[in-house]
């Protein structure tokens, strides 16, 4: 949070732009609309993808008033922008998303996973090193080489990924559901059990 704080302090000072990309992690996957808002701070521009289209090719650039107003007709151009199959997907997950409340759900879930996630580590104490949680974006550092517990767990029909080659990455959807989450804890125990 200092960090944060800040860069956009800097940035103020040198009237240099702040921005945020949030592809991965705006539009609810934290448990906020967006990333930024755990920080006291705004960003000047800030980046969207992925989640907006649920799935369809579509991005999003969101800028200030000072910023925005910069752009003339002609000056940013893409290939495939403005597709109306997309943006009518990205408009429905916009309603979707609140319509069915699904960031004050989203932290309900990441308070469920979190409490699995620290009984699995109270379990396996030597194999688990840290549980990081913001919303749905979930790490589980481990003290084994990761790639191996991604394979068994693809074996087992769970989808996950590893980063920094010790940290298993679980991205969850937004309307993930407990019976999931205790599945993919039963996985974890079976593997770490083998150990």
């Amino acid at each position: 949070k200092e960090f944060i704080e800040g860069l956009r302090k800097l940035c103020n000072e040198k009237d240099m732009l702040l921005i945020f990309d949030e592809i991965q992690c705006g539009l609810g996957r934290t448990g906020k609309v967006f990333a930024y808002q755990y920080y006291n701070v705004e960003p000047d521009i800030l980046t969207l993808a992925k989640s907006l289209g649920g799935g369809l090719p579509i991005g999003a650039l969101i800028a200030k008033e000072k910023v925005a107003s910069s752009f003339k007709p002609g000056d940013h151009g893409t290939t495939f922008g403005g597709n109306p199959v997309a943006c009518a997907a990205a408009i429905a997950y916009l309603k979707v998303l609140q319509q069915e409340n699904l960031i004050a759900k989203c932290q309900e879930k990441e308070e469920y996973f979190k409490k699995k996630l620290e009984e699995l580590k109270e379990k396996y104490p030597k194999y688990i090193k840290e549980i990081r949680v913001l919303g749905l974006m979930v790490g589980l550092e481990i003290k084994k080489d990761g790639p191996d517990v991604v394979k068994k767990c693809l074996e087992k029909g769970v989808l996950i990924n590893c980063t920094a080659g010790n940290v298993l990455r679980f991205l969850p959807p937004l309307i993930v559901k407990e019976e999931e989450i205790d599945y993919l804890i039963g996985v974890l125990d079976k593997i770490f059990k083998k150990i």
